[in-house]
């Protein structure tokens, strides 16, 4: 089937799927306000799960030898916005992530277009963090790297045990940062360091 055609019939299978949740959960699809919800969930569908179309090499392509170190380098505070796997609810956060060069380094900004693109993903909190950290392993063969995610669940707030501040912490190590308890310490010092 040509990609054209299945893109139309996937969105015609999200309208149809919201159309029947709203008469499921009691609503009339056909009230002014619903009226167009099929066809932004269809859209929205289409943003929020955008990283399973994304090319990882790609994402990580940009790199350089000029400029590369021995030193860590870190960006933190990357905001993300992901959706749980088991409710289909949001949880969102920020990751930080360091890793050790290895006689290159990555432009920084495909550091965060790599965290979007497991972000973008049906995913539980824990494998997203290591999935960024093998991924940098994997594709720039650093030293080492470390990744740290803090976020908060609307799975957990909305429902269930209903804890609104509760937050959510996951780390990943590989590399140096596993091997030596001070290389790990120096990056939490410097991802902890108030601004």
């Amino acid at each position: 089937m040509p990609l054209k055609k299945k893109l139309e019939n996937h969105k015609a299978a999200t309208k149809s799927y919201i159309h029947t949740l709203c008469e499921l959960i009691g609503d009339n699809p056909s009230r002014e306000g619903l009226t167009k919800t099929p066809n932004r969930v269809s859209e929205l569908k289409d943003f929020l799960y955008s990283g399973y179309n994304t090319n990882l090499e790609e994402v990580l392509d940009s790199v350089f030898s000029d400029g590369a170190c021995n030193e860590m380098v870190i960006i933190k505070n990357i905001e993300f916005y992901s959706m749980c796997e088991h409710h289909l609810l949001p949880f969102f956060g920020t990751i930080s992530v360091g890793y050790i060069p290895n006689k290159q380094v990555v432009g920084i900004s495909n550091i965060a277009k790599l965290v979007e693109t497991f972000a973008r993903r049906l995913q539980i909190q824990e494998n997203m963090t290591t999935q960024i950290a093998d991924s940098m392993m994997n594709f720039l063969k650093p030293k080492g790297v470390m990744v740290v995610c803090e976020a908060l669940h609307l799975c957990m707030a909305m429902r269930g045990v209903s804890k609104q501040n509760a937050t959510i912490i996951t780390s990943a190590v590989r590399g140096l940062f596993q091997k030596d308890s001070r290389t790990r310490t120096e990056f939490m010092q410097l991802v902890n360091r108030q601004q």
